[in-house]
């Protein structure tokens, strides 16, 4: 069986946390209602990878960065996620602080 890609699972996992249907993150997403659910099951699936845009809207509606669906690793993708909540001044601030290590 060949592996999810990570765009895939990433959107299931982040869709189920917002206790989202395939079908109203789709809508949500800006895909037309009547293949919502039908393109969101493919996308879930692996079957189709959606493009950036659509990548980028399923991210304005989950709240998330967009890179977070690229991640390959959990843990990289886990803190995409934690860096993307922090304040801008403090991401600015942690960023500083790694490059002078």
């Amino acid at each position: 069986m060949a592996k999810q890609p990570p765009i895939s699972k990433r959107i299931k996992e982040l869709r189920t946390k917002a206790d989202l249907s395939q079908k109203k993150l789709g809508i949500l997403a800006g895909i037309d209602e009547f293949s919502a659910s039908a393109r969101m099951n493919q996308y879930e699936k692996g079957k189709h990878i959606p493009d950036f845009t659509t990548i980028a809207r399923f991210a304005k509606v989950l709240k998330v960065p967009a890179c977070y669906f690229y991640a390959e690793d959990d843990e990289m993708a886990e803190m995409i996620l934690v860096f993307g909540s922090l304040p801008a001044s403090l991401r600015a601030k942690t960023l500083l602080k790694l490059k002078t290590r």
